[in-house]
């Protein structure tokens, strides 16, 4: 059976590294259609397609198109299973069975929670057992988990995250205080929800100890949200530990929105989990189930082996490519840092393709209101795309860093780019503009 491109849909070996690696050029063609003036420095929140891959994606619309019944019996579902092979091989899980394919790290919250919800309402989970969460999860996290979680009668517990941040023992330290609250307020932890990148502000995560953690404290179940970490982070699954994992591919694994992974462990205490969105294939297991949701474009995540395919052009697959865009972020944030005589908000080991860097606090940034108004500011005088973080003053000393960009680096980003945020940030100081 053929997919669009040509080759089979079923399962394929593993793509080998291309002989002749992409060049500069070649790079520039590939995003040749993002906005020629606008310097693009937030790869993280919405991520980035190179032309090759979307052109796979319109080769499979156009198939669906072309004679949908034949499509979607003979074309859609090999081509998931491609797709699903691809990443159970990228994560190193055991097996395939293991891995569904849906829309987003969101959508795979809710299919987390949705257990859990039922298992508050049906009798399993006490009243008043317990939910671990950090205080700065991905805030749709966070208002999902009192969606589900605090509606059916658990209760949450957020783990405060100190910022700046110096080291993975302040996290683990924290995380292991919230553990031992529950534990002298008699709750049982049924679900921690650990982020392996958190989002704003940007830190790397010690997820495999933070897991080990809660094996040794008796929670019952360790799900781990990765939204920002395929292509920007290792994930190995066995290596993490957790029950749960999941992570965007149209962020950092240059795949059009919207496509995502949600791994759940196979073992004979795994529950059965379903797709929030209830259609023919319900009851015969999740990966099913999410392979088939109703009409819609699935094209994003039949291009899975399209991306796979552009980044074994790169000289080292994708380790090559985290490793250098790592490299050149921090390169680029303590640029920024020295020329606005601020600090970075993290030691680079605990950053992945994003950096947090500090803003000048005579720019004013004092609420999220500012944080809004500079990143428009940036944008529109600037053309320059780069988020604001305002980061409140809470122990109220003067002279603590409130503001702050979260930069990103992906392939097709070159330092010019980063010194025109540079200039921009010091012009604003120069003229005395305020962040609001």
């Amino acid at each position: 059976m053929m997919n669009p491109t040509g080759a089979s849909c079923l399962p394929a070996k593993p793509l080998q590294p291309a002989s002749t690696h992409i060049s500069a050029a070649e790079i520039a063609e590939e995003f040749s259609h993002h906005h020629p003036s606008v310097a693009r420095l937030n790869n993280g929140s919405f991520g980035s397609c190179p032309a090759s891959v979307s052109a796979a994606q319109l080769r499979w619309q156009r198939l669906f198109l072309r004679q949908p019944d034949e499509f979607y019996f003979h074309h859609l579902k090999p081509g998931i299973l491609r797709s699903r092979a691809l990443v159970r091989d990228l994560i190193n899980a055991v097996d395939i069975e293991e891995i569904s394919l849906v829309d987003n790290a969101t959508t795979a919250v809710a299919i987390v929670l949705q257990h859990a919800s039922w298992s508050f309402a049906e009798g399993a989970f006490r009243k008043g057992d317990a939910v671990v969460i950090f205080q700065h999860a991905y805030p749709a996290v966070k208002k999902a988990i009192h969606a589900y979680i605090a509606r059916s009668g658990g209760h949450i517990i957020e783990v405060p995250l100190a910022f700046p941040v110096s080291s993975d023992e302040e996290i683990i330290r924290e995380f292991c205080n919230a553990l031992d609250r529950a534990k002298a307020e008699g709750r049982r932890v049924r679900l921690a929800v650990i982020c392996h990148v958190t989002s704003m502000p940007s830190v790397v995560i010690p997820v495999k100890e933070l897991t080990a953690i809660c094996r040794e404290a008796g929670v019952d179940q360790v799900f781990v949200d990765g939204a920002h970490s395929i292509g920007n982070v290792k994930v190995d699954v066995q290596d993490i530990g957790a029950d749960f994992y999941t992570s965007n591919f149209h962020k950092w694994f240059f795949c059009p929105p919207s496509a995502a992974f949600l791994y759940a462990q196979k073992a004979p205490t795994s529950p059965p989990l379903h797709h929030p969105v209830v259609s023919h294939e319900y009851g015969n297991g999740l990966p099913t189930e999410s392979s088939w949701i109703g009409t819609r474009d699935y094209s994003s995540q039949l291009v899975v082996p399209s991306a796979m395919e552009f980044i074994s052009r790169f000289e080292g697959g994708i380790e090559g490519i985290q490793e250098r865009n790592h490299e050149s972020v921090v390169k680029m944030g303590k640029m920024l840092a020295d020329a606005w005589e601020t600090l970075l908000g993290s030691p680079p080991g605990m950053c992945s393709s994003m950096i947090m860097v500090g803003l000048p606090n005579c720019l004013g940034v004092s609420s999220e209101t500012d944080a809004l108004s500079l990143r428009s500011l940036l944008r529109e005088e600037f053309k320059v795309e780069v988020p604001v973080y305002f980061h409140p003053e809470e122990d109220k000393n003067h002279g603590v860093t409130t503001g702050y960009v979260r930069i990103s680096h992906q392939v097709y980003n070159v330092e010019d780019e980063y010194y025109r945020l540079r200039d921009a940030v010091l012009k604003l100081v120069q003229d005395g503009i305020l962040a609001r």
